[in-house]
């Protein structure tokens, strides 16, 4: 959700440089099944446009409707919308709807945070008997402990005092995709990934220097030597990819991250090829956490019959989000239970008034 959030921050910017009013809608809590999970978050601007969703396209529009009273008198609202009687989908969704006209110093900071990959929290505080209050409405967190609200114009410390349901949600680092190798397929890797939301990074090498604009959606194009390899702030939103073709190169790559834990790294080519290419990095360092080891899969992707680039960059897509949301991969259809696990939620009754 971060990187949606992001957009919708610098979709902020612009509007309010232009004087176009915004309103922000925020899925608070779902009862039964819903196309998208709590804490998905939509921005309304006056003029029509919007940014993000809070569904598969089937709610906006209301959503949009019903934010106009937003819009001319700024008190937040409840909205619900049951999918049960309109859409046969069994799901009943509540949504907050408020001013979403939030400090300028604010948004320097969640910035800077989104560029050190530091998180920080929005809860969002709500009534499902309430429908207008000028205590509904979200708050911004970070790790001094100091908080935000979404509007300017709220009274944060009657806000604060008020007991209600809330929903907090942790927004952490924009999940980063290292790709290590510039060939074609690579391309594609950085094209499809770069769709999801994801920062994508491109590794080459400087004998044959890539720019930026060969990759599109890539952030960073980096031309190193195996030996020169210097990626900032690898943690567990980072997945890298070893792809260069060539086996002395992805084993000097390799050796040259081992210090790092990314949540993932994929190789390509056969298992043949991964156990050659394992065998002789352990000879090299005996030492090598096992943590490091785990991480490693390969051949990168999930048996979905991929055979071109394109097939074959999806499957290694799917394998990542498999293992970054620590699922197995089954089709829907044999799942027993929701689509969606229910999130971890942490409930907050008031909001320290301290500053």
């Amino acid at each position: 959700m971060t990187h949606e959030f992001k957009e919708i921050i610098e979709s902020y910017v612009v509007a309010k440089q232009q004087g176009i009013p915004a309103v922000m809608a925020t899925v608070v809590d779902v009862e039964g099944s819903s196309y998208r999970r709590p804490g998905v978050g939509m921005l309304l601007l006056q003029n029509g446009v919007t940014k993000g969703a809070v569904s598969g396209g089937c709610v906006e529009k209301e959503v949009f409707r019903q934010a106009q009273s937003v819009f001319e008198t700024g008190v937040p609202k409840m909205m619900t919308y049951d999918g049960k009687y309109r859409l046969g989908c069994e799901g009943l969704l509540y949504i907050l709807i408020e001013t979403f006209d939030i400090h300028e110093k604010v948004i320097v900071t969640i910035r800077e945070k989104l560029k050190s990959r530091k998180s920080f929290e929005i809860t969002s505080f709500y009534s499902k008997h309430k429908t207008n209050s000028d205590h509904l409405g979200s708050v911004v967190q970070f790790d001094d402990g100091k908080k935000f609200p979404f509007s300017n114009h709220l009274n944060l410390i009657s806000f604060q005092q008020q007991k209600q349901e809330s929903f907090q949600r942790k927004m952490q680092p924009c999940f980063r995709l290292i790709i290590i190798g510039t060939e074609h397929d690579a391309v594609k890797l950085c094209q499809l990934a770069a769709m999801t939301g994801w920062e994508i990074e491109v590794v080459g090498s400087p004998k044959n220097p890539k720019q930026l604009e060969e990759f599109p959606g890539a952030n960073k194009v980096l031309n190193y030597d195996p030996g020169d390899v210097k990626i900032k702030q690898v943690d567990k939103q980072t997945a890298v990819v070893l792809m260069t073709h060539n086996f002395a190169k992805d084993l000097l790559y390799l050796q040259a991250i081992k210090g790092e834990k990314p949540i993932y790294i994929g190789l390509l080519g056969p298992a043949r090829r991964r156990e050659k290419l394992l065998s002789a990095f352990i000879d090299y360092h005996p030492e090598v956490a096992d943590e490091f080891l785990d991480s490693i899969h390969g051949p990168a992707g999930l048996n979905l019959g991929a055979e071109t680039p394109e097939e074959i960059a999806i499957s290694i897509i799917a394998e990542i989000l498999s293992v970054i949301r620590n699922q197995e991969p089954i089709p829907l259809q044999n799942k027993k239970g929701a689509i969606h696990d229910d999130p971890k939620r942490k409930s907050i009754n008031v909001i320290s008034s301290k500053p």
